[in-house]
């Protein structure tokens, strides 16, 4: 058992903070300016940053009991903070691993740098298996990336986007090419970001559109060239790995709100009928109890699976099923999860001042990130049944 105490970095009194000031980003669909300068003097940016480094030295398993802490309070908070830790997070796998080429994140994360996470492109369902970024490789080592990025959380305020594009042009192409474009009087012009962030839920994230117009990445900032499809390169593995657990974790956080929201209305709701708190009825003891049972499987599996990843276990080809498995069963049961504690909590939850019906929206989310319900089904089919052959496979 791991003698980590989140309550040391995340506080009750801070999240109270952020909890309050939750309410009034969703509804003004703003950033949480305040909570990033809190969370960044805490240290939180830099918690996967080795303590030789300047960051706290915690491992993947603690970072997921903190994101889901911090989206009990603040999910959009939590969503938005967990683009920069995945790159952190992949910084470490790759170090754990013998692997130095994320070092500069880490001590840019430990140096207040915000790394934003540049991969999602619209209709591009291959996700880091391609990409239609164009990445035009330069004469001195760098790469000038050309195309759109979606979703790009922390928008406001990030100082190094990573991304990936696609190089066709070197004698070598097509490679998949992943790099970190900084945000400076360089890109002035060759770097925009849209004000298009007007969505149902997770709205203080501020993930939005942004345009690259051959955007450039220094020769030092390009880490990895690979070739297009699926690839056992440790930049990819721990992209995927990172970021599914961690996502996994906020949806996770969500979840045990929700459910904690649930058992106080219970206890405080008093039926007219028999003039008992709803805690004592039959039928929403039944409901918090299956809500349990559904919430009460994933912490023990997204701790096993982080520690596995910090361990360099080796699961071999069922990683993927693994990860995109524990994603997919983490936002599926945080949306059950929210749909009972609304019922439990009745007809107030229906307003938007009530904290379930913020929960509720932001929830939604969740079923957008990668990997999709097809993309995680057709990943476990493919580990239990192996690949699909004849037509069907084309």
């Amino acid at each position: 058992m791991s003698d980590f105490d989140p309550t040391g970095i995340l506080p009750d009194d801070l999240l109270a903070r952020l909890r309050e000031r939750a309410a009034v980003h969703d509804r003004e669909n703003t950033f949480p300016e305040r909570d990033l300068a809190e969370l960044a003097a805490a240290g939180y940016l830099a918690i996967l940053v080795p303590q030789e480094l300047g960051g706290a030295g915690l491992t993947l398993a603690d970072a997921s009991v903190l994101q889901q802490r911090l989206a009990g309070a603040a999910p959009a908070t939590a969503l938005a903070i967990n683009m920069h830790l995945v790159w952190t997070g992949v910084a470490k796998v790759l170090a754990d691993r013998g692997i130095d080429d994320l070092r500069f994140v880490q001590t840019g994360a430990a140096a207040g740098e915000v790394f934003a996470f540049g991969i999602s492109e619209a209709g591009n369902d291959l996700v880091l298996s391609g990409s239609d970024t164009d990445a035009a490789p330069r004469a001195d080592g760098s790469y000038a990336f050309t195309g759109t990025k979606i979703f790009t959380s922390l928008s406001p305020v990030w100082t190094q986007l990573g991304l990936h594009g696609l190089d066709t042009t070197s004698a070598d192409a097509p490679k998949l090419v992943y790099a970190f474009v900084p945000r400076s009087e360089e890109a002035e012009g060759h770097l925009a970001v849209k004000d298009d962030w007007d969505t149902l839920g997770m709205r203080a994230t501020q993930s939005r559109t942004t345009l690259l117009q051959g955007a450039v990445a220094p020769a030092d900032r390009v880490v990895r060239r690979i070739a297009p499809g699926p690839s056992p390169d440790p930049m990819v593995f721990g992209i995927f790995s990172v970021f599914e657990i961690l996502l996994a974790s906020v949806y996770t956080g969500i979840a045990r709100r929700a459910l904690d929201l649930a058992v106080q209305t219970a206890g405080t709701r008093r039926s007219k009928k028999t003039g008992l708190t709803y805690s004592q009825d039959p039928d929403i003891r039944w409901r918090i109890a299956d809500m349990a049972l559904a919430y009460d499987a994933l912490p023990p599996e997204l701790a096993t699976l982080s520690r596995d990843v910090d361990g360099l276990v080796d699961h071999g080809g069922r990683w993927f099923s693994l990860l995109s498995g524990v994603k997919h069963r983490a936002v599926t049961m945080a949306k059950r999860v929210v749909d009972d504690a609304i019922l439990v909590s009745g007809g107030s939850s229906y307003f938007s001042s009530n904290e379930l019906s913020r929960l509720y929206r932001d929830v939604l989310a969740g079923l957008f990130h990668p990997s999709d319900p097809e993309s995680a089904h057709a990943t476990a089919a493919s580990a239990w049944l192996g690949p699909l052959e004849g037509p069907a496979a084309s």
